[in-house]
């Protein structure tokens, strides 16, 4: 054992050196600026950062704010909804995808075409499709339906589920790749086994198929989850917040406490909060995909 030991260190050597630029770049610029976000977070920094601590003054005045109260509501919302409504449209178009139905090529890439399309490009897109002068509220109307009422973006009380539509639209292709991914490599013989069995096929897909998509599922999670804390680009395409403060998001926050009102201190703070929202994502992924691996 202990002469297999250098054997692995030195073994693909070469691969091994010429990763260091990445790593050390990894380390001083990602991990060294999240660091030094968090530590300024706690200082009174305005337009250049100062050392001028102040204890927990900025998160205070943070979670005192109406409008980050606003955006973290408006958040859960769209989290909520966006991880639900995407696995479960994505599952339910990977499933009939895997039924080698004809012109699956074609389906599969008119599906997953929004998801080549940047995020502010689609909010422009249903920007236009949910103004009720130009979208789809002025096409009902003119086809006879006079009454038909349909302006999310314009109303505050629903504004962000107007923006879920145009999140799900772009993101549901991705999750049904995947999830199309990791059905297509389930041995046929388990599809076999459950017809001669006579088990619904309903039963097959929650009692059998779903669990053994369970390293998929994971991945899914954390990529859709990923996207929701990061929502900024939609926001700014089709609402810039609005009306008023209505579709306020953590990101836009950070970006206009940051850029546009000169408030370092105040952003870095609602940047660590957003920090910590990955994080109690990202810890409980690697829980589950390493230290079951390590307990198996």
């Amino acid at each position: 054992m202990a002469s297999e030991r250098p054997n692995r260190l030195y073994r693909n050597l070469t691969a091994k050196i010429a990763a260091i630029p990445m790593i050390l770049t990894a380390v001083c610029v990602f991990l060294g600026g999240t660091a030094w976000t968090v530590v300024y977070s706690f200082t009174n920094s305005k337009l250049l950062p100062r050392a001028k601590f102040v204890g927990l003054d900025q998160y205070e005045r943070l979670w005192g704010t109406h409008r980050w109260v606003v955006s973290i509501e408006n958040l859960m919302i769209y989290g909520i909804c966006s991880l639900v409504l995407s696995l479960v449209i994505g599952f339910v178009l990977a499933a009939l995808m895997d039924q080698k139905i004809r012109f699956e090529n074609t389906f599969r890439t008119i599906i997953l075409y929004p998801f080549a399309l940047s995020f502010i490009v689609t909010g422009l897109v249903w920007q236009w499709l949910l103004n009720p002068d130009l979208g789809l509220q002025s096409v009902v109307r003119s086809a006879g339906w006079v009454s038909f009422n349909f302006d999310p973006l314009y109303n505050a009380d629903i504004v962000i589920f107007g923006v879920l539509i145009a999140g799900i639209w772009q993101g549901s292709g991705l999750i049904m790749v995947l999830m199309l991914a990791g059905l297509r490599g389930i041995d046929e013989s388990i599809w076999k086994a459950a017809r001669v069995d006579g088990i619904p096929l309903w039963k097959t897909y929650v009692f059998i198929v779903i669990p053994m998509l369970r390293p998929v599922f994971i991945t899914t999670l954390v990529l859709i989850t990923s996207g929701i804390v990061r929502l900024y680009d939609l926001i700014v395409a089709q609402t810039s917040g609005g009306p008023g403060i209505a579709s306020e998001v953590p990101a836009k926050y950070v970006y206009d406490y940051m850029f546009q009102g000169q408030n370092l201190g105040q952003g870095f703070a609602a940047s660590t909060m957003m920090l910590l929202a990955v994080l109690i994502v990202i810890i409980p992924w690697a829980y589950l995909e390493f230290g079951g691996k390590k307990r198996g």
